[in-house]
């Protein structure tokens, strides 16, 4: 079985020895204390295993099995069902990762079944051990210290968050806006922070409701304000997230925005060089013009024919040139007034 460390706790220490589910449960339901059990990724006979033993709810137990569940608390007859959504930031790919832990919470006995490597929760066994009075309060100080490590690790996935959103505002204004890069990476970051958003907000919504606190059995005032020690961190978390997904959608808007303005810089360059070429399309043809008249008088008295009476003329030549430069004229002054010139 895919267990990670079970064990026995009266009166706020552990019980010598590593004993099976079934004996655990024997021992805890003959002596008093609770049975904490630590599983990762079971399979489903280990899961059918466990609802047997422990009496867990079939609906929960199918949670368990399905898994990709959203944060919630689940009451049965004798037992609470909590699934926590864990969350780390790994830095070389600049990424959230998000877990699932399951948490089975009776009068006796706490479960967690986790679904990822995240959190290591034998750092919390450890922490509990250490504090023996704040064990003796239970399964439920069991869930506390839990969800004090799951709220606690969230604090550095938002700070990955706040650098890659800095990150992306620096770029927005050092020349990269127009890369399509930084537009997949404002909406892979945006759907990370919804994503982040669907982690911890209904886990606010489950730890505020004034009636769960006793559902989970936190009845003594001492473990109550630990449980609101949580809520108040978690708060901040809520709210950061809030600000950064409103972040991310104005940076998006302003990448949007000034992409546009580029190319419309780029249309409206493009529409002043067509309209020089334009203008120097003008002046090309008014001046091809001009010399194409010339061109054509000497062209024909360039062939020399015996017939031609013009060239016997004396003043031919001179009108021969007058010609060229009249029809010269006369394009260039129409051409001028018409500004192609």
């Amino acid at each position: 079985m895919s267990i990670v460390d079970v064990a026995v706790y009266r009166d706020g220490a552990r019980l010598p020895g590593t004993p099976s589910l079934a004996e655990a449960h024997a021992e805890t339901r003959a002596g008093g204390g609770f049975t904490w059990v630590g599983l990762f990724r079971p399979d489903h006979a280990e899961v059918a295993e466990l609802s047997e033993i422990f009496g867990l709810h079939p609906l929960a137990a199918e949670d368990v099995m399905q898994g990709h569940q959203r944060p919630k608390l689940e009451r049965y007859d004798d037992h609470q069902f909590m699934v926590v959504r864990p969350a780390r930031y790994l830095d070389e790919p600049e990424l959230v990762e998000f877990g699932e832990l399951h948490v089975f919470l009776g009068a006796d006995f706490v479960i967690t079944v986790r679904r990822a490597e995240n959190p290591e929760l034998g750092e919390v066994r450890a922490r509990m051990e250490a504090e023996p009075e704040l064990l003796r309060l239970g399964p439920a100080a069991a869930l506390y210290a839990i969800l004090d490590r799951v709220v606690d690790d969230y604090e550095p996935v938002m700070s990955g968050l706040e650098n890659d959103i800095g990150e992306i505002e620096d770029a927005l204004f050092n020349g990269e806006t127009a890369s399509r890069d930084l537009a997949k990476r404002i909406y892979l970051l945006s759907r990370e922070v919804i994503e982040f958003q669907r982690a911890t907000v209904p886990l606010l919504e489950v730890a505020q409701a004034r009636h769960r606190a006793e559902e989970i059995g936190a009845n003594d005032p001492e473990l109550r304000r630990y449980l609101r020690d949580v809520i108040d961190h978690l708060i901040p978390v809520v709210e950061r997230l809030d600000g950064f997904r409103q972040l991310l959608r104005d940076a998006l808007t302003v990448h949007l925005g000034i992409v546009n303005q580029e190319r419309n810089d780029q249309m409206a360059e493009m529409t002043e060089r067509s309209v020089r070429q334009s203008e120097d399309m003008k002046k090309i043809s008014s001046w091809a013009a001009i010399i194409f008249a010339p061109t054509l008088i000497s062209g024909i008295y360039g062939m020399n024919f015996i017939a031609m009476p013009e060239l016997d003329w004396p003043v031919g030549y001179p009108l021969a040139l007058l010609a060229m430069f009249s029809f010269a004229g006369v394009l260039y002054t129409i051409f001028k007034r018409k500004n192609w010139l």
